[in-house]
């Protein structure tokens, strides 16, 4: 099949911050059947190479930020990403300036993905440090950071947001436990959507699932905190 240059953008804006996503250079259509997108080192044997994502400007919603990225890279079929590193005098930089950056698309056989079990990642997005509790153990989780957990065999971990009205969620180590992420979130206020209860539910703080693509979007832009 013969190379071919596809451009497509789209710009998200709000009050002083505007984002575009363009997907910059198209080389190949995968056709597959594939929903998952995931984070991939940039040697990958089998891989095969679609295109690129070119990602400019700020935006505070890193979800937004992933959903037109994932769009662009659905239409090569692309079901891997990896950070398109640039050439210093040292190397490869692995930096990234959240502003700009390019992803490298692929197709990898789903086979062929690296597993990483009895593991956890906790991300926050707050704008100020949130006090957590790991294991009863105090922790402090900085804005746009993730800190990772090694679950052993047998044992039982907890996360919670050490708060009045917080979530706790209980951690199962085992033989072949998928890995799994939780974003913590501060304060929220919400409506029973249910139907049956009414009323109105408060947290003082939240510890919740996050889909496994985007969270590995997250652990691409955000810092591990050790």
């Amino acid at each position: 099949m013969k190379s071919f240059l596809v451009v497509l953008s789209l710009s998200v804006s709000a009050g002083l911050f505007s984002q575009t996503v363009t997907l910059s250079k198209g080389v190949k259509v995968n056709q597959n059947n594939d929903k998952f997108f995931y984070k991939v080192d940039s040697e990958i044997p089998n891989a095969e190479y679609l295109g690129e994502v070119q990602v400019d400007g700020f935006s505070k919603n890193d979800a937004d930020t992933f959903s037109l990225i994932y769009k662009k890279a659905k239409t090569l079929g692309a079901n891997a990403f990896s950070l398109n590193q640039k050439e210093s005098i040292d190397g490869l930089d692995k930096s990234l300036d959240s502003e700009h950056y390019q992803l490298n698309l692929y197709y990898i056989p789903s086979d062929q993905f690296k597993k990483e079990d009895n593991t956890v990642y906790i991300f926050s997005y707050e704008p100020k440090d949130q006090n957590i509790l790991i294991d009863n153990k105090k922790r402090v989780l900085q804005p746009k950071h993730y800190i990772k957990l090694n679950l052993a065999d047998g044992e039982t971990s907890s996360v919670s947001t050490k708060k009045l009205l917080g979530s706790k969620v209980m951690l199962q180590g085992k033989a072949g436990q998928p890995v799994q992420y939780f974003m913590v979130t501060s304060f929220n206020l919400h409506s029973d959507q249910s139907g049956t209860n009414g009323g109105i539910f408060i947290k003082s703080g939240d510890v919740t699932p996050v889909e496994k693509s985007f969270a590995q979007f997250l652990q691409l832009i955000y810092k591990e905190q050790k």
